[in-house]
């Protein structure tokens, strides 16, 4: 008999349920997430040779159990979260994630959705997702620090820095300002002490190497397109995943926001 597991991911714990024929529950199990996770998922899955294994969100919480299942060559399809409530909506009249049943409703879309996208090792698509995430960090976390630099330089001399600042700028305006009494000193120090500026423009530039240099690797053709450069063509072929996943390009547009 075959036997659709459906799992509820969290940060805390783990609920799955095993339908079987006729949406018939067959067992239940919630689990602490941990390193035992996987192995204890697995032990209580062994009456159920003929398994899958349906989570919701297997590029969200539950990547990493995702992984672990396909890694331990397990069948493993991605329930998205809108289907998954529309499942709770039309089963109990409520969409809330709080709902005991969360598992077991994952586990009947997965049975009533035989064309969910199947879940993979994670390649290039996954590396040059993290890479443009990384990198994402780091610029929102230079324009952060750059904003913070130029508050300051403007509280210690009339206009600041009047240009777009670098470490070396903050360097130059430091050099040029004289202290005159504590508060000034501390504004100074606080500049100074927000000098790591040049860590994380050293490590943009790294950043920027790393996904130019998988790109090129992914062997891509997407950069062909004017106007997309590696840094886009990660964040495209990173969050977009299997491009078989859609249907149809309508279908990615509605994704992506696009669409008309």
């Amino acid at each position: 008999m075959d036997v659709v597991i459906g799992i509820d991911p969290y940060k805390a714990t783990h609920t799955a349920v095993a339908l079987g024929d006729g949406e018939v529950e067959l067992g239940r199990l919630q689990i602490p997430s941990g390193r035992a996770q996987l192995h204890r998922l697995l032990t209580w899955a062994e009456p159920f040779p003929q398994r899958s294994w349906a989570i919701e969100g297997a590029e969200g919480l539950g990547l990493l159990l995702a992984q672990q299942l396909v890694a331990a060559d397990q069948a493993v399809v991605d329930v998205p979260a809108t289907l998954a409530a529309r499942t709770r909506l039309l089963g109990n009249g409520r969409t809330n994630r709080n709902d005991p049943n969360d598992a077991r409703s994952v586990a009947v879309t997965a049975l009533r959705h035989r064309e969910l996208r199947a879940v993979t090792t994670a390649g290039y698509n996954e590396l040059l997702r993290l890479l443009a995430k990384r990198h994402i960090d780091l610029s929102n976390q230079r324009t952060r620090l750059v904003a913070r630099l130029h508050a300051l330089a403007t509280e210690l001399s009339p206009g600041g820095i009047a240009k777009t600042l670098s470490s070396t700028d903050a360097a130059k305006f430091l050099a040029t300002v004289t202290p005159t009494d504590a508060v000034a000193q501390l504004r100074c120090d606080l500049i100074a002490d927000l000098a790591d500026l040049a860590r994380i423009e050293a490590q943009s530039k790294q950043s920027e190497r790393r996904i130019r240099d998988a790109v090129a690797a992914s062997g891509t053709t997407v950069t062909d397109i004017y106007g997309i450069g590696p840094v886009v063509a990660a964040m495209l072929i990173g969050n977009t995943g299997d491009i078989a996943r859609f249907a149809n390009r309508d279908r990615y547009a509605a994704y992506n926001g696009t669409a008309p």
